[in-house]
């Protein structure tokens, strides 16, 4: 134990500071170490070699040592850096596992290219293509209300969705014109090309979604647990979609629309008449009467309105469930297993 203590305090005296100087005075003699003999200890005897300075000394390097940092010699070589093709290679894991499901669903449509190109039928696994942005999180959990949250969002739909549909009829202009007691007309048959819409009003006003009226339900299925989503249903009542509610409504397409058939009467001096009458068909006139007819038969037609109704049913769905409940619910970490749109019943 004495040994171990004076080995401590030795270790201590000899790493401490140096003793300060005195300062010098003229009639003192300098103080530098003399030059020991190197033939001490005596003749005979073997040469003296001096003790090696240490590294930080200032006269190390005059010893033939390699200048050292502390005295101003060339510092360590630094570290090797890091390759520039392992950088690289990192940025590109690092995007790929942030795009993997777009990069997955690319890489797998290509490859089912490639395979139906030569001919090879191979089942591969199906992969949604979507964004980051677009999946839901792993562990996203919510307390929010979703029912008035995604109401919120299908009140601040401010167009309407429209069913189109083109349809195609014939109609005859004649004009009748008598010359004394001889009667003349002259008539002609058109095939016209018409355009018509349908309307869904997509919000009817707050008084419609009432929770009294029942034409909105949200029922949540299960809440999202262990980085796996939530699920909803969503039932709605939306109004009937509205056919169009006046002739201006209506368009008839000039370029395929044409002449198909002429009479005229025969009588005399009728065929004289009817060749006089003929410039008597004048392009607004003939518009004007296609677009009657047209707007008649959108209204009255089954062959017209059914498939303007239809579209725009459809139209009004794909709108609500793509555009506004199923982005909601999945920033909120649920999927929407089921849509449901009823139409209201036509007033009495």
């Amino acid at each position: 134990m004495v040994r171990l203590l004076l080995l401590l305090l030795g270790a201590l005296t000899a790493g401490g500071p140096r003793p300060r100087a005195t300062a010098w005075r003229p009639d003192d003699p300098p103080d530098v170490d003399p030059e020991p003999d190197l033939t001490y200890p005596g003749p005979g005897g073997p040469p003296y070699q001096p003790a090696p300075l240490p590294p930080w000394h200032p006269g190390a390097a005059g010893r033939g040592g390699a200048p050292s940092r502390w005295n101003g010699g060339p510092r360590s070589p630094r570290r090797r850096r890091i390759p520039l093709g392992i950088k690289w290679a990192a940025a590109a894991l690092v995007v790929g596992l942030i795009f993997r499901k777009a990069i997955a669903a690319v890489v797998l449509m290509a490859l089912s290219a490639a395979f139906h190109l030569v001919g090879i039928n191979v089942h591969l696994p199906s992969v949604k293509f979507a964004w980051p942005w677009q999946t839901i999180s792993a562990g996203t959990t919510t307390d929010t209300n979703l029912g008035p949250w995604v109401l919120q969002k299908i009140e601040g739909i401010s167009r309407p969705a429209l069913g189109q549909a083109n349809f195609t009829f014939l109609f005859t202009h004649k004009v009748s014109k008598s010359i004394g007691p001889w009667p003349c007309w002259y008539a002609s048959t058109f095939y016209a090309v018409a355009h018509a819409s349908a309307t869904v009003d997509l919000n009817p006003g707050p008084a419609w979604w009432a929770p009294a009226t029942g034409h909105y339900r949200l029922q949540v299925i299960s809440q999202p647990q262990q980085g796996r989503p939530g699920h909803v249903t969503v039932a709605m009542v939306l109004p009937l979609p509205q056919l169009p509610q006046s002739v201006h409504d209506i368009t008839v397409d000039n370029i395929p629309s044409r002449p198909v058939d002429t009479q005229h009467s025969w009588t005399y001096p009728g065929f004289g008449c009817g060749v006089l009458l003929k410039p008597q068909f004048p392009e607004s006139v003939l518009y004007a009467q296609a677009q009657t007819i047209a707007f008649y038969k959108a209204r009255h037609l089954p062959q017209v309105t059914r498939p303007l109704v239809g579209t725009a049913e459809t139209e009004a769905t794909q709108t609500i469930r793509d555009n506004f409940i199923q982005p909601t619910l999945n920033a909120l970490g649920y999927t929407l297993d089921r849509l449901t749109v009823r139409w209201a019943a036509p007033p009495p």
